[in-house]
């Protein structure tokens, strides 16, 4: 009898293990170049700049904010961004102002106005209430609601303070004066005593009604205020 020949395995083709090998070795390349992509594209995230992130400023207020009878570049809160952004705080101004409203219309609608989360809120309202007549008990708390509301929200507020017309006399003068720094010293909130400062009862900074500032009017007001709120931006807490 013919001797078999013997079984070498070394010496044997196998296709399925050569295939076998073939394909574990371009998963490990494959898996390689995904693990290089990967941190390729790690590192590339990694070295771009965060974002800084641009404070908003949201003015809470009546025709004054507003900018009654003036053009929205004229009005109060296009002026205060542009005069931050000259001192290097790029930084957005809200304009919150509605025309005509009360302390009592601003509480009603301060919920929406803090929907997005301001950095910071001017409150300044009260010179309506003034105008007629309303009763400063009835501000004050109104007033107080709303410094309340901003700060349950995690939102600092810089009250704006608003001073009575002398027509509804001394004890009425006195009461509406005082509220806005007993509501800054209650609350531990900065306080601008009065936001019509340097542009009241001067016609040449007034539109002929007498009450709400022209445009040389409103440059008064936002060289005076812009520092103060500068401060309050720059400020960590």
């Amino acid at each position: 009898m013919l001797n078999e020949p013997k079984y070498h395995p070394s010496s044997q083709f196998d296709p399925t293990c050569q295939s076998a090998c073939t394909g574990m070795a371009g998963w490990v390349r494959g898996g390689a170049r995904r693990l290089i992509s990967g941190t390729a594209l790690f590192l590339a995230v990694a070295a771009v700049p965060a974002v800084a992130h641009v404070p908003v400023i949201l003015d809470f207020g009546d025709s004054l904010t507003a900018g009654h009878g003036l053009t929205p570049e004229q009005a109060f809160p296009a002026r205060l961004e542009a005069a931050l952004r000259r001192q290097g705080i790029e930084a957005r101004v809200v304009n919150g102002g509605v025309s005509g409203d009360t302390t009592a219309g601003g509480l009603a609608r301060l919920d929406w106005a803090l929907a997005d989360k301001p950095d910071l809120v001017i409150l300044a309202l009260g010179s309506n209430d003034s105008l007629r007549g309303i009763y400063p008990a009835t501000v004050r708390d109104n007033l107080d609601k709303m410094i309340q509301k901003i700060e349950a929200s995690s939102e600092r507020v810089l009250l704006s303070g608003m001073l009575a017309p002398p027509n509804w006399g001394e004890e009425y003068r006195s009461a509406f004066d005082r509220i806005f720094p007993e509501l800054a010293r209650v609350h531990d909130v900065p306080l601008y005593p009065f936001f019509l400062e340097g542009v009241a009862m001067k016609p040449e900074l007034n539109q002929p009604d007498g009450l709400h500032p022209n445009e040389c009017g409103v440059a008064v007001l936002v060289d005076r205020i812009a520092p103060v709120v500068a401060g309050l931006v720059r400020s960590p807490s």
